[in-house]
C-alpha cells in the first residue's frame, strides 16, 4: 500500500510538471511566495475587518482565521515535519520559469502553506458563508501552487489541508465552548415558545448582515420577525408595538440587534413586563456573551424550553432642577451594560462619525487616537465629593476580568444589584500610565485608577455639554445624575449548560 501511494504521488507530481498551465507562470508562483508566512492571510483578515461587509460574524471569523493558522502552524512545524522528514521533490521535470526562487530548505511532508490556507478558509467559512466563498479559491490556489512550482507532493497538500482544516474546527470548539457560558443564577419562571411561537422579533439590519436575519427564521420558524425599516417610524416605536403585542398574546419580545438595540428591546420588555430574547446580531454583543448566546440556535433552544433568568436594568435618572444641554427636558434614562461619562462618550461620537466610510473597527481605532489627543478632563461631584476624571465608568453588575489579564471582563451575576463604579482620574501622564497598566495586567494597581461597588451613586456639578455614553448609544449629560436599579428586573431568556440540558458535553 505505501508502494503504490508513493508510485502514485510521484505520478500525479510529474502529470503536473509536464502539463501546460496557460498563464499560470505569471500568478501561481507569486501567490505562493505571498503567502510565506501567512503574510496572505493576515492582509485577508485586515481587509475583512475593516471592510465591514459580513457584520461581526465576517470579524470573527477573520479572527478565528488567523488562530487557526497560528495552531496549524505551530503543529505542522514543530511535529509533522520533524516525525516524517520527507525529502523534497526533484525539480528536473520542473519548467525553470514555475521554481521559486528561494526553494524552501524544511522537509516535505506535510505542507505548511497548503494547512496554513485550508485552516484560515475554514475559519472564515464557519463563522461567514459569503466570505469563505471568496476564500476558499484563493486557498485552493495556494495549495495547489505548492506542487505546481514543485515544492510539495500532492499528498503533503492533501495531508495540511485536511490538518489545517482539523484544527480550524478545534478552534472553533474551544472557543464557543469558553465564550457561551451562562450565567451563575437560577431560573426564573417564562413562557415555553416552541419553534419561537409567541415570540415577536424585531430585527434591525443594519447592526449586523442580512444573512444573520435569515438564521433566525431558520432557528425560530413560527416567530413573527419584523425588520425596523427607518421611513416607517422610529426603532423605540417599532419595539413599544411588539412589546405591547407580545404582552397581549402572553408571549415575548425578542430583538436582533447591537447594544442600542437590545437597550431600547429592555426598556418596551420593562414597560410591559414581557420576556426577552437577545439574539446576537451587532459588533460585541455584550449582554448575549454574558447570557451565553452565541448563535440564533443557543436562543431557540432557552425560547422552546422557557429557560430564563433575571436581568438588572440599571437607571441613571436627572435630580430636580438638573438641566440637560439645549434646554432639553430631563428624562430617565436606562442601560443593561455600562453607562459612563467623559472621554468614552468623545470615543463613541467620533467613531459614529466615521463608521459608514471606513468600517466599525477602522473606526474605532481613528477615534481612540483622536480621544487621546484632545480629550480633556472634567470635574464633578461624586457622592459629595469633587474630583477631577478623565472618565467615569458604571457597570450593570459586577464585571470580572477573566484570568486576570487585561480584557475579557465578564458578568456572572446579571441580577445582583449592584453598580461597578470606575473612575480614571485626571493628572500628569494619567491616559498614558492607564494604558500601560491595562496593557501589563495591573490595571487594578494603577494610581490613576479607582474601582468600587455599591447599589446607587450620586453625581452633582457635571459641566453642561458634556456628553454620556449608554450602550453604545450617546447624549448630552445633565448637571445631576443619581444612577440606580429600578424593580423589578428583567426576564431574560438564556440557554442551559450542556450538563443541565441534557446535550453531549463535547
Amino acid at each position: 500500500m505505501r508502494e503504490r501511494l508513493g508510485d502514485w504521488d510521484r505520478a500525479v507530481f510529474r502529470r503536473v510538471a509536464v502539463t501546460d498551465w496557460p498563464r499560470a507562470e505569471g500568478v501561481l508562483p507569486r501567490l505562493s511566495r505571498t503567502a510565506d508566512h501567512s503574510k496572505l492571510w493576515t492582509g485577508t483578515a485586515a481587509v475583512i475587518a475593516l471592510s465591514g461587509v459580513g457584520g461581526p460574524r465576517a470579524r470573527r471569523g477573520a479572527l478565528r482565521g488567523l488562530v487557526a493558522v497560528a495552531v496549524t502552524s505551530a503543529l505542522v512545524n514543530t511535529v509533522g515535519k520533524g516525525a516524517f522528514g520527507r525529502s523534497r521533490p526533484v525539480l528536473d521535470e520542473v519548467p525553470v520559469l514555475r521554481r521559486l526562487k528561494r526553494l524552501p530548505t524544511s522537509t516535505s511532508f506535510p505542507s505548511g502553506h497548503a494547512a496554513s490556507a485550508a485552516a484560515f478558509a475554514t475559519g472564515v467559512a464557519l463563522e461567514s458563508r459569503g466570505w469563505g466563498a471568496v476564500v476558499a479559491p484563493v486557498a485552493a490556489s495556494v495549495a495547489f501552487s505548492r506542487v505546481y512550482t514543485g515544492v510539495h507532493y500532492p499528498s503533503d497538500v492533501l495531508v495540511g489541508a485536511a490538518l489545517g482544516t482539523a484544527a480550524a474546527f478545534g478552534v472553533r470548539a474551544v472557543l464557543d465552548a469558553r465564550r457561551r457560558v451562562p450565567p451563575a443564577q437560577p431560573l426564573v419562571e417564562a413562557p415555553a415558545l416552541p419553534d419561537g411561537r409567541g415570540l415577536s422579533v424585531v430585527a434591525n439590519p443594519g447592526s449586523g448582515s442580512a444573512a444573520f436575519v435569515e438564521e433566525v427564521t431558520e432557528a425560530l420558524p413560527d416567530a413573527r420577525v419584523t425588520r425596523w425599516d427607518p421611513d416607517a417610524g422610529t426603532l423605540p416605536e417599532l419595539l413599544e408595538r411588539e412589546a405591547r403585542r407580545a404582552w397581549e398574546e402572553g408571549g415575548a419580545l425578542g430583538v436582533f440587534g447591537g447594544d442600542g438595540t437590545v437597550n431600547a428591546a429592555a426598556r418596551a420588555a420593562h414597560r410591559y413586563r414581557v420576556p426577552l430574547a437577545v439574539l446576537p446580531g451587532g459588533t460585541l454583543n455584550h449582554l448575549a456573551q454574558d447570557l451565553g448566546i452565541g448563535s440564533c440556535a443557543d436562543l431557540a433552544s432557552a425560547v422552546g424550553y422557557g429557560h430564563a433568568i433575571a436581568v438588572d436594568l440599571a437607571r441613571f435618572a436627572p435630580a430636580r432642577g438638573a438641566g440637560g444641554a439645549g434646554g432639553a427636558a430631563p428624562e430617565p434614562g436606562f442601560f443593561v451594560n455600562t453607562f459612563s461619562l467623559g472621554a468614552y462618550g468623545d470615543l463613541v461620537e467620533v467613531r459614529d462619525r466615521w463608521r459608514q466610510r471606513i468600517g466599525p473597527w477602522a473606526a474605532g481605532l481613528v477615534a481612540a487616537v483622536h480621544v487621546l489627543r484632545h480629550s480633556r478632563p472634567f470635574e464633578a461631584r461624586v457622592n459629595g465629593r469633587t474630583r477631577s476624571l478623565w472618565l467615569l465608568f458604571v457597570g450593570n453588575c459586577s464585571y470580572h476580568t477573566l484570568g486576570g489579564g487585561p480584557g475579557g471582563a465578564r458578568r456572572f451575576n446579571l441580577a445582583d444589584g449592584m453598580l461597578d463604579v470606575h473612575l480614571v482620574k485626571a493628572g500628569r501622564w494619567a491616559r498614558t500610565r492607564l494604558v500601560a497598566s491595562a496593557l501589563a495586567g495591573v490595571l487594578h494597581r494603577s494610581p490613576v485608577h479607582a474601582a468600587a461597588r455599591g447599589r446607587r451613586l450620586h453625581l452633582s456639578g457635571i459641566p453642561e455639554g458634556t456628553l454620556c455614553s449608554y450602550d453604545g448609544e450617546t447624549a448630552p449629560s445633565p448637571t445631576a445624575l443619581l444612577i440606580d436599579k429600578p424593580a423589578p428586573p428583567l426576564t431574560v431568556y438564556r440557554p442551559l449548560p450542556a450538563w443541565l440540558s441534557g446535550r453531549p458535553l463535547t
